[in-house]
């Protein structure tokens, strides 16, 4: 089971890398990294959404408790890639989300819906901002989909002073299409950006938690608070950011998760 689950991980992580790096070398051309960072340090581009700074990561999350499932659990694996490149005179990030769920408390396991942006970034004298457009794939299993192609604007703004990085990150999905049977995704994600940098390349910040407003529920259906611990290293000659976190969800409506702890490590590939 374990080896299976890796392999599939394995096999699509290899099709979102071979497609990152088509993107990054055809002919629009990677972006000017080093310039777009502006006084960031790499720590700090490495956990900023609109860095163009290309990265590959792996995530592990474990959800040990949920809201009105006692005794459940779940675990989700994800693959993440951003890929900075120009077109024209603008400086985009392109990103995409692949989530593979391990474990469910129905017992499902499989990959779950893509998720997609693209970011337009402009640089200013206190940071940048960046805005696009951010869709959901419903490439999903069948009952781990949302079965419903979602598209929606994304802006996002950071400001960088001395060793602390400030920003939101906004995406807002709105279904299109789909199976009218399933429930409509009509949703607004805000995610703040808090992180400070230590010595020897320590960081401590907000984690990379999402709260959720759904539209159709009238409410925010997902209030997290985390906190996270990172680290950039070597590893092959490749900067390497370390990162765990923990996340608490104070909405304890319906059957959302509760307690979750998340690892990540992310290869960076700066210019």
């Amino acid at each position: 089971m374990i080896y299976s689950t890796f392999s599939s991980v394995l096999k699509t992580t290899s099709s979102a890398l071979l497609l990152g790096m088509s993107l990054a070398l055809f002919g629009i051309g990677t972006a000017t990294q080093a310039q777009d960072a502006g006084k960031q340090s790499l720590s700090q581009a490495a956990s900023d959404p609109t860095a163009s700074l290309m990265s590959f990561q792996l995530q592990t999350f474990y959800t040990s408790s949920l809201y009105n499932l006692p005794g459940k659990s779940s675990k989700k694996l994800q693959f993440r890639a951003a890929i900075p490149y120009t077109l024209g005179n603008t400086n985009n990030i392109a990103r995409i989300t692949v989530p593979y769920m391990v474990d469910t408390p129905s017992g499902a396991s499989g990959f779950g819906d893509i998720t997609v942006f693209n970011l337009t970034v402009f640089n200013r004298s206190w940071g940048r901002w960046g805005a696009g457009i951010v869709a959901l794939l419903p490439t999903g299993k069948n009952d781990l989909s949302a079965e419903k192609f979602a598209v929606g604007p994304a802006v996002g703004v950071a400001a960088p002073s001395g060793k602390w990085l400030f920003g939101l990150f906004n995406q807002n999905l709105f279904t299109v299409s789909g199976d009218s049977g399933k429930p409509d995704v009509n949703i607004s994600t805000l995610q703040p950006i808090l992180n400070h940098s230590l010595t020897n390349h320590w960081s401590v910040g907000l984690s990379e938690m999402t709260i959720v407003y759904d539209w159709d529920a009238g409410r925010f259906t997902s209030l997290p608070l985390g906190v996270k611990l990172a680290k950039l290293v070597k590893l092959g000659g490749h900067p390497v950011q370390l990162m765990g976190s923990y996340e608490h969800n104070f909405y304890d409506q319906g059957t959302g998760p509760k307690d979750t702890f998340q690892f990540t490590m992310k290869l960076l590939l700066p210019k």
